[in-house]
């Protein structure tokens, strides 16, 4: 083998090994096709923010990786009404944000099947490491997107 060969070989290798890790990955959910992957460790939080289709008032959920599984951490929210929590559970708090949001956490909830129902009316955004991403541009209008966290070897 040329030197310029081992090279390119050894070249392949380190970039491989240095893309390989577990990423969040967002998936369509009904065929399995990757929509996109973001790099991600033990620890790290997103969220998917979004105007609730029923009360009309914003919501985040907020997310953290934990052993590369996926657990909801907290929700937060700026109303009450149909279909966001009434009653703080065992373990949950309840404390309130500098702009009057509400702020539930304590869920310590896994979630291995993820996933949400892109607005037709309004956006959900996903942030990740202070990254900002339309889910509406990114999957399409009404595509319900998987998230899960996977290793990959690139």
């Amino acid at each position: 083998m040329t030197a310029a060969i081992m090279l390119i070989v050894i070249a392949a290798v380190f970039l491989s090994i240095c893309r390989s890790g577990y990423y969040l990955t967002l998936r369509d959910g009904k065929t399995g096709g990757i929509y996109s992957r973001y790099r991600v460790s033990d620890g790290d939080r997103f969220s998917v923010g979004f105007v609730h289709s029923v009360n009309k008032s914003p919501l985040t959920d907020v997310y953290e990786i934990r052993g590369h599984k996926i657990y909801v951490v907290e929700t937060i929210y700026y109303g009450f009404g149909a279909g966001v929590q009434t009653e703080i559970l065992e373990g949950q708090t309840l404390t309130y944000g500098e702009h009057g949001e509400m702020i539930v956490s304590g869920f310590n909830l896994e979630m291995p099947h993820l996933s949400y129902i892109v607005g037709t009316v309004s956006d959900h955004v996903l942030t990740l490491n202070g990254q900002e991403i339309s889910l509406r541009e990114l999957c399409g209008k009404n595509s319900t997107v998987a998230f899960s966290c996977e290793w990959n070897l690139f």
